[in-house]
């Protein structure tokens, strides 16, 4: 099984234990991305060179010996409707092709700082106003499993993405099931959390009173732990908390 292909809590507990490298991850995250994206189109923008300066970085975090958090080395992409500073965010439209964020989501700034790799923005339907991610100014989506199927949408891109191993963990947004829809349809799971859990500092909104931002992952562990990150946790998790008798932060 490729590195691409495995869960994150998988390859957090390889990285503790040295068995791959935050690199080799996201190497292959890029292998699979130049395999698979032309039929898949989940990124709207990829960020190779980033990525893999952010990889370099969490394995010196490693090899200095400190207490890394859970995120730390794994690649994640951002669905396209979040702010990211120095990366054109487009929410799917040609009208916002050209914009570029001079600051950070609050969400996409503590995955970062926990160190998560960022690989690219997802597709989605235009301003998330759809649900199959057909809708979008740079192309639909196709579902990983079946091209000649949907994604379901909004978050589609996000949903391909972790399906077709272009990323290991995802963030989206759900104003009506547009984080819930993808990850059913590409067989993946998808979190929607209580209204207010995450900031929505830095979504261009769809419609405020409703949109939330959530996780997408191989694993409910997956979205567990992307979700803590997302909503402010601590960078440590201390090893005691665990999931289905599984130690939850050091293997």
């Amino acid at each position: 099984m490729a590195l691409c292909d495995k869960s994150a809590s998988e390859l957090a507990g390889m990285l503790r234990k040295g068995e791959t490298s935050s690199r080799e991850i996201t190497e292959s995250v890029f292998e699979r991305i130049d395999e698979q994206e032309g039929t898949v189109n989940a990124f709207i923008t990829t960020t190779r060179d980033l990525a893999l300066g952010q990889a370099d970085l969490a394995d010196a975090r490693f090899r200095k010996g400190k207490r890394n958090s859970l995120l730390n080395g794994i690649p994640t992409a951002i669905k396209d409707n979040l702010c990211t500073q120095g990366i054109r965010t487009t929410c799917g439209s040609h009208i916002l092709e050209d914009y570029i964020p001079p600051y950070d989501a609050t969400v996409v700034k503590k995955v970062l700082q926990n160190g998560a790799v960022l690989v690219g923005k997802t597709n989605m339907d235009e301003f998330a106003m759809g649900s199959s991610t057909e809708n979008s100014a740079f192309g639909p989506t196709h579902n990983p499993i079946n091209p000649e199927y949907v994604p379901g949408g909004s978050s589609g891109g996000s949903a391909a993405a972790i399906a077709a191993g272009e990323s290991i963990l995802a963030i989206g947004s759900d104003t009506g099931g547009s984080i819930r829809l993808p990850a059913a349809y590409c067989g993946v799971v998808g979190l929607k959390p209580t209204y207010g859990r995450v900031s929505r500092y830095g979504l261009i909104s769809y419609a405020s009173s409703l949109d939330q931002i959530g996780a997408l992952g191989r694993t409910v562990q997956d979205c567990a732990m992307l979700l803590m990150f997302s909503a402010g946790m601590t960078v440590w998790i201390p090893p005691q908390l665990t999931s289905r008798g599984r130690t939850f932060s050091e293997p």
